[in-house]
């Protein structure tokens, strides 16, 4: 018997352009282990500022899409710098947003975290302050490995945030293999 083909997809928590945590995203389809697939949800830049007011005239469809995308999947790759020692405003916006369907996507759908940055830690207060959202929200945080990206600017390239440094790849597919076996468990 074959082991169902598993489907990730990645929330980004950058709008830069070439942002390094854009480019760690943007390597993960090929570093996907035999069995999985990843691909990007949209972008956490299309949803509105979250206001109770606005989500009682209705769900901005964006949120709906990623919504129904992140229900369907097998887990969620979210990938993010670090702003101020915590979660960036839009991504905590889009999570806000999502929190409030009503078919909860993020309940007990497994999640990965990973983040890079030029400093030392890697985005490493992010990912703690991240954590504590998702036990709210119920959702199954891996908790290793981690991938804290450090000196991210000297393994992606200058112009364009792709990562570049085989090392750091070598790793993120380990750490991917590890997260299908526990999105299978």
């Amino acid at each position: 018997m074959t082991a169902k083909v598993l489907h990730f997809v990645t929330l980004l928590g950058s709008l830069r352009k070439a942002s390094v945590n854009g480019g760690v995203a943007r390597a993960l389809p090929a570093l996907a282990p035999e069995g999985a697939t990843i691909s990007a949800l949209g972008s956490v830049g299309d949803f509105p500022l979250y206001d109770a007011d606005l989500q009682a005239q209705g769900f901005p469809a964006a949120v709906e899409a990623m919504g129904a995308a992140i229900l369907a999947c097998d887990g969620v790759i979210v990938v993010s710098p670090e702003y101020n020692y915590s979660v960036p405003g839009v991504l905590k916006n889009a999570i806000d947003w999502l929190s409030r369907l009503p078919s909860t996507p993020f309940k007990a759908k497994p999640v990965l975290i990973q983040s890079a940055s030029p400093g030392a830690l890697g985005g490493a207060r992010m990912q703690y302050h991240l954590r504590q959202t998702f036990v709210f929200l119920d959702g199954r945080v891996m908790n290793g490995p981690e991938a804290m990206i450090g000196g991210a600017l000297g393994k992606s390239d200058a112009a364009t945030g792709d990562l570049t440094d085989e090392a750091t790849k070598a790793f993120l597919r380990k750490q991917l293999a590890a997260f299908a076996e526990f999105a299978r468990g």
